[in-house]
Order: structure tokens, then C-alpha cells, then sequence
């Protein structure tokens, strides 16, 4: 069996770059057909969605703010338009946050960064699953950060708020459960792209060096694991944290 994911259709949010791009474009190479949402960067979504049309996939650019409900609830409905279903949802768009110590923290900096992570993966997966729910068969993953299971400093406003996502989603998974829908969550290592572009070369290779397989992670290392999520061969698979980090962390 391979994660075929042929006649499936997909929305993946914070995809025009990235780990969002890499897996739009996996999803894409496995034969799904592709929402490729994007909030500024529309040129790179569309560099994106055409690079999966040029490999024979189907793919279109959608502008949202996943923070936004209307703006949701439009994305959602024009790729149910154009693919008539969603079957795999993938929350992957990030809020941006101060990286600084706990004590320097203003409130309004944490409430920013809970309340906007949190409005983006509630919008997006309410709104698509209630297509899926129709169905009785959907795949939901979220991006969430190892920072959550594992501490670092002045990661403090990330660390909670991806740990928010992690526990809604277990909740998800028991209540979807029974209507074919799994829920799972992925918690990637260091991976270098725009995000982590300010972080010195001298960090990459201190956690390369500490890992047992000697490099940081690569966007398609998290791609990978999400087209394993989103086919059959992990539909007995629900409620999860799977880390892909190398193993510089085993719980």
C-alpha cells in the first residue's frame, strides 16, 4: 500500500512557502487536488499551485486570513465549488511572535499570538468539517512545533500556544472519531525556512550535532509525514503527536 491519495481533495493553509508549500506540493506529487491558501505572498502560492499543475496535478491560489470567519468560510466554500468535497484539511499557518524571556512578555504579545493561533486552526476546521462530517470521512492534521513538548528559552508565546492547538485536537479526535474523521497533529524539529532565517548558522549546526541523524529537518521531511497522514494507510491512526525531529527528542 502506498499513500496514494488519488480522487482526494485537500486545503492546506500558510502554504506559499515553506513547510506549507512543501506540503501542498507533496500533497499535490500524491495525486490529491490542492487549495493552496496564502495570506500576503500571493505570487509564491501561485508559483506553488503552478508547479503542481505543471507535474499534471490540480492545484489553485486562494487569499484568506484564517483568523478571519468570512474569510474562511469563502476558501472553503469556493474548493468545495471547485472539487465538490474536502477530504484532507491541513493547518498549517503560523501567527508571528515576540522571541524574548517570559518576564519581558507584555500580555497583549501572548493574547496576540493564543488568540490567533487559535482562531485559525478553530475557523479552518470547523468550517471544512462540517463538509467532511457530510462524508463521514476526513483527515485533519495540524502543524504544531516540538517547542511545545520540549522548552527553550524565549520561546514562550509559541510554546503555549501550539500546546493549546495540541490539546484541542484530542479533543477533535474523540468527537470526530466516530464519523470517520481523524485528527492528528505534528510537532516538526528545527527546519530551516523563512521563519528561521534570523537564527545563526552556529544553531543549526549545535542541533544537527545533538541529533542522533546528524542534520536539522527539511520542509519535506514534514511533508512526508503529512501525506502518510492525510491516505488510508493511517486511518486507524487518530488523536497522535508524531514527532519529526530527528530524534533529538524521544519521549
Amino acid at each position: 500500500m502506498e499513500p496514494g491519495l488519488k480522487g482526494r481533495s485537500a486545503i492546506v493553509t500558510g502554504a506559499s512557502r515553506g513547510i506549507g508549500a512543501a506540503i501542498a506540493k507533496a500533497l499535490g506529487r500524491a495525486g490529491a487536488t490542492v487549495a493552496v491558501n496564502y495570506l500576503r505572498s500571493a505570487d509564491k502560492a501561485e508559483a506553488v499551485a503552478g508547479e503542481i499543475r505543471g507535474a499534471g496535478g490540480t492545484a489553485f491560489a486562494i487569499q484568506a486570513d484564517v483568523t478571519r470567519k468570512e474569510d474562511v468560510e469563502a476558501m472553503v466554500a469556493e474548493t468545495i465549488k471547485r472539487y465538490g468535497k474536502i477530504d484532507i484539511l491541513v493547518n498549517n499557518a503560523a501567527i508571528g511572535f515576540p522571541l524574548k524571556p517570559f518576564i519581558d512578555h507584555s500580555w497583549e504579545e501572548v493574547e496576540a499570538k493564543m488568540t490567533g493561533e487559535m482562531k485559525g486552526v478553530f475557523f479552518t476546521t470547523q468550517a471544512a468539517v462540517r463538509d467532511m462530517m457530510k462524508r463521514r470521512y476526513g483527515r485533519i492534521i495540524h502543524i504544531s512545533s516540538g517547542l511545545s513538548r520540549y522548552p527553550s528559552e524565549g520561546f514562550y508565546t509559541h510554546a503555549a500556544a501550539k500546546a493549546a492547538m495540541d490539546s484541542g485536537a484530542r479533543v477533535m479526535a474523540k468527537e470526530l472519531g466516530p464519523l470517520g474523521i481523524t485528527v492528528n497533529v505534528i510537532g516538526p524539529g528545527l527546519i530551516p525556512t523563512d521563519a528561521t532565517a534570523h537564527m545563526p548558522k552556529e544553531m543549526f549546526d549545535f542541533i544537527a550535532g545533538a541529533t542522533p541523524l546528524k542534520r536539522v529537518g527539511a520542509p519535506d521531511d514534514v511533508a512526508g509525514a503529512v501525506s502518510f497522514l492525510a491516505s488510508d494507510m493511517a486511518g486507524f491512526i487518530t488523536g497522535h503527536y508524531i514527532h519529526v525531529n530527528g530524534g533529538i527528542f524521544m519521549p
